[in-house]
């Protein structure tokens, strides 16, 4: 079944700053991915804001590419070798994910660490109202998002050999810091509602919550889902994945129903029509994962919304800070950084709401 093309992550040639050599890259493939024959021929998709990703093709199969950017980076970014472990972990337990095939960790034919995976063929929704779909349609793939995420989150990192993924401690209290200290490393200019966030969330830090594994940008962006069935073939980009409170993982990929409109490609669910959509409101949706993870609702979701808004934020303020030093993969890096105090003032807003 081939996926129409409007669904595709788009390729363009390979930027100039992100080439690879073909010969030795080729050589190497041949010698480390079983299977791997014929000539290559390299595409880079448009998408990716951050690990360059490249499609490989050969006569017989394709086969996708991510490498740690060239240049100075923030620390702790871009690490392509806890996305390669994390992947390879989760594909044998039969989680859709792409197949990991083959992890590279010095500069190599790349010239930096990458790794090699199956390609999947999928659609992918860059726009969460999904409007060539009849409502029957959004409604089951919604569905099966849901349990797709709720299946991440049953899941016992120690029991797949994921147990030292992430930190100890408060998952939140860990994300503000490192978030807080990323946006300050990239910051291009002062943002009062970014500054007001980073001495509020420290101090508004929910309970310790229970651990598991973390996406970290579990959004329709980063999913596959099948060319002709409403199910969810692959959860890609795990970039930003650790162990924490799945609580984070459900209220950030809760912003396609509250994110601002305009900062964002995918869209917004806000003040859509969702009965005539087919796509249930996030108390709803949200009720239903915690049927399916066997938890209890919590009372109030503000924090972790004001929490998701500030990191995407920081990252954006990091995409920025790339933009400028002319190494970030995306074409319209340059224009996050008008993003930032939108997403910052609409986070602040859900801090005075917590607050009244």
């Amino acid at each position: 079944m081939t996926v129409p093309r409007k669904y595709l992550g788009a390729t363009v040639e390979v930027k100039s700053a992100h080439a690879i050599e073909i010969g030795p890259l080729e050589a190497h493939l041949r010698e480390h991915v079983a299977g791997f024959r014929g000539k290559l021929r390299l595409r880079q998709f448009e998408g990716g804001q951050s690990n360059p990703t490249y499609l490989v093709e050969t006569p017989e199969r394709r086969y996708v590419l991510r490498r740690k950017p060239p240049g100075v980076l923030l620390p702790s970014a871009h690490a392509v070798d806890r996305e390669f472990r994390v992947m390879a972990a989760l594909f044998a337990t039969g989680f859709p994910v792409p197949e990991p095939l083959h992890y590279c960790g010095d500069s190599g034919p790349a010239g930096s660490p990458f790794y090699v995976m199956a390609h999947v063929e999928g659609r992918i929704f860059l726009d969460c109202r999904m409007p060539d779909l009849k409502p029957h349609e959004r409604a089951a793939i919604y569905d099966d998002v849901n349990a797709t995420l709720a299946r991440l989150h049953r899941l016992d990192p120690a029991a797949i050999g994921l147990g030292d993924f992430g930190r100890p401690g408060n998952y939140f209290a860990r994300q503000v810091e490192r978030w807080s200290k990323q946006y300050l490393a990239s910051q291009t200019r002062p943002i009062p509602a970014m500054d007001r966030l980073i001495a509020w969330l420290p101090q508004a830090v929910p309970p310790l919550g229970e651990t598991r594994l973390i996406h970290g940008d579990f959004s329709f962006h980063n999913l596959l889902i099948h060319p002709t069935e409403p199910q969810v073939v692959g959860v890609i980009d795990w970039e930003l994945s650790t162990t924490g409170d799945p609580l984070g993982d459900l209220t950030y990929h809760g912003m396609e129903w509250y994110r601002p409109a305009g900062v964002d490609e995918r869209g917004t669910l806000a003040g859509a029509d969702l009965v005539a959509l087919g796509i249930p409101d996030f108390d709803a949706y949200a009720a239903r994962y915690f049927e399916r993870v066997g938890r209890p609702k919590p009372d109030d979701l503000r924090f972790h919304r004001a929490f998701n808004l500030f990191r995407v934020a920081a990252i954006l303020q990091g995409v920025a800070a790339r933009a400028r030093a002319g190494n970030a993969a995306a074409a319209d890096a340059g224009t996050m950084e008008a993003r930032v105090p939108v997403l910052a003032e609409a986070a602040w807003r859900e801090a005075e709401a917590l607050n009244l």
